[in-house]
C-alpha cells in the first residue's frame, strides 16, 4: 500500500486534487463553525415544537446546550483551518476524522434528504486525505513500521498554497458573516449564495497559482 501512495504521489492531477481537497472540506467546517461559536441557531428557525425524533429537534437541543454548542463550533474550526493551512494538514485530517464521522452518523440517524451524501463524500475525502498522509501515521497505527520517508512532493509543499489557504481561511469566515447580514436584511434564511461564489472564486485563484508554479517550475 505504501509504494501504491508513494506512486500515486508523483502523479500532478492527484497532488492538485488533494490541495483542492484539503481547501474544500476545510472551508465546509469553517463556514458552519461560525454560527455554533457565536452561539446562533444552525437552522436558522427554532425546533422546539417539531417532533422529538426529527433532526430540526435535534438541532435544537445541540443549541440550548449552550457550551457545547460553541465547542462543537471551536472544533470545526480548528480542524478547518489546519486542513486549509495545507502545512498542518495531516494533523486536521486527523481532527476531522471524529467530527466527520459523528456528522455522518447523525445525518443517517435523522431525516436529512440528501445530505447524507455530502457527509459520506466529506467522510471519504478525509480518510483519502488520511491515506495521503500514510507515511506520518503509520508510526501510530502499525506497531512495527518501516522507516520514515518523506515523499511529500515539492509541488505540494509549496509556500503558495499555505498562503493561499490562509486566504481562503479568511474569506471563508468573511463570506459567513457576509451571508448572516444578507439572511438578517432580507429575511430568507442563511442563504449559500456567497459560499458558491466564494468557492468559484477559490477555484479561479487556485487555477492561477497552480498555472503560475509550473511556469516558474
Amino acid at each position: 500500500m505504501e509504494k501504491l501512495i508513494r506512486n500515486l504521489k508523483q502523479k500532478r492531477i492527484f497532488q492538485i486534487f488533494t490541495i483542492g481537497l484539503r481547501y474544500l472540506i476545510g472551508s465546509a467546517f469553517v463556514f458552519a463553525s461560525i454560527v455554533k461559536i457565536e452561539g446562533q441557531r444552525f437552522t436558522g428557525t427554532s425546533g422546539e415544537a417539531s417532533p422529538i425524533d426529527s433532526s430540526w429537534h435535534y438541532f435544537e437541543t445541540m443549541y440550548r446546550s449552550g457550551l457545547y454548542w460553541n465547542f462543537i463550533g471551536w472544533g470545526q474550526l480548528i480542524a478547518g483551518f489546519l486542513l486549509m493551512s495545507q502545512r498542518f494538514s495531516t494533523l486536521g485530517a486527523v481532527a476531522f476524522l471524529p467530527i466527520i464521522t459523528n456528522v455522518f452518523f447523525v445525518t443517517i440517524s435523522y431525516y436529512f434528504a440528501g445530505t447524507p451524501v455530502i457527509t459520506f463524500l466529506m467522510l471519504m475525502g478525509n480518510i483519502y486525505l488520511l491515506l495521503w498522509d500514510w507515511n506520518k501515521l503509520k508510526f501510530v497505527v502499525l506497531p512495527n513500521p518501516t522507516a520514515y520517508q518523506n515523499d511529500d512532493p515539492a509541488f505540494v509543499k509549496h509556500n503558495a498554497w499555505f498562503y493561499l489557504g490562509i486566504f481562503y481561511f479568511i474569506t471563508t469566515v468573511l463570506m459567513q458573516k457576509g451571508s448572516q447580514f444578507f439572511a438578517k436584511n432580507a429575511d430568507l434564511g442563511i442563504n449559500p449564495f456567497f459560499f458558491m461564489l466564494g468557492c468559484l472564486v477559490a477555484i479561479l485563484i487556485t487555477g492561477v497559482a497552480t498555472l503560475t508554479i509550473q511556469i516558474r517550475k
